[in-house]
């Protein structure tokens, strides 16, 4: 599937955003163009059943990835994935070759079990209230808020059943396909330290973002910015 995309900047270097579940390019209304600020032209994409892109019979990972491949560029100078973003960022990025890539809070281990991964419970987001989104995300701006019951409505809430095969498998990267940065929440729900440790061990970075939740860049964008530093 051709993806639906939002462009920031007309820089000589190129970035590539890849938003999470129940989200959209709208997730990265300050990120884009931050990097646009400093000389990237920025590609942002709304995933299959997502935002203005497509809506599909399936949607497992492989899709996700695939989409992506067909849809962006080759050869980036920076690539970023957030949550199933950084899934589907990771499924697809020996195809992009970016020149770096940049995982948040990656999707890299849905837990199993009664109380892990079920789309059904992803599924009733779609009819949360303001206040429900406030409440599960009390340092997010006013803006983002309005933004997140937005992007509900025109989410296919399928995406969260397409994922359960994977809950409970372990999908951490062998090893770094390009030179990569992990951004973690603090603390991380689905990289446990010792997910951590063992990503470090196989040549990643890793960065914890003090005090944020899974949506780092919403929850506090200096420090999710500054956590950048280095690879931007």
């Amino acid at each position: 599937m051709r993806l639906h995309t939002t462009t920031w900047g007309e820089g000589d270097r190129l970035a590539l955003l890849i938003h999470g579940i129940m989200a959209d390019h709208r997730t990265w209304r300050r990120v884009g163009p931050a990097l646009a600020e400093r000389g990237y032209r920025v590609l942002a994409v709304d995933l299959r059943g997502h935002g203005a892109s497509g809506r599909a019979r399936t949607y497992t990972a492989q899709d996700f990835a695939d989409d992506v491949v067909a849809t962006l560029p080759t050869g980036a100078d920076l690539a970023l994935g957030h949550s199933l973003g950084g899934l589907t960022l990771s499924l697809a990025v020996e195809r992009l070759a970016p020149r770096r890539a940049v995982y948040s809070d990656p999707a890299w281990h849905l837990p199993a079990g009664e109380d892990g991964f079920r789309g059904e419970l992803f599924a009733q987001a779609k009819a949360a209230t303001r206040e429900q989104v406030t409440a599960m995300n009390p340092r997010w701006d006013a803006v983002d808020v309005d933004i997140e019951l937005e992007t509900l409505k025109v989410w296919d809430e399928a995406t969260a059943y397409g994922l359960e095969p994977v809950a409970g498998t372990d999908l951490l990267p062998p090893a770094p396909v390009v030179p990569s940065l992990v951004t973690l929440a603090d603390p991380s729900r689905l990289v446990s330290p010792e997910r951590a440790a063992l990503l470090r061990e196989r040549g990643f970075e890793v960065r914890t973002v003090r005090g944020t939740g899974h949506t780092i860049h919403r929850d506090d964008f200096d420090a999710f910015m500054a956590a950048l530093e280095g690879w931007v």
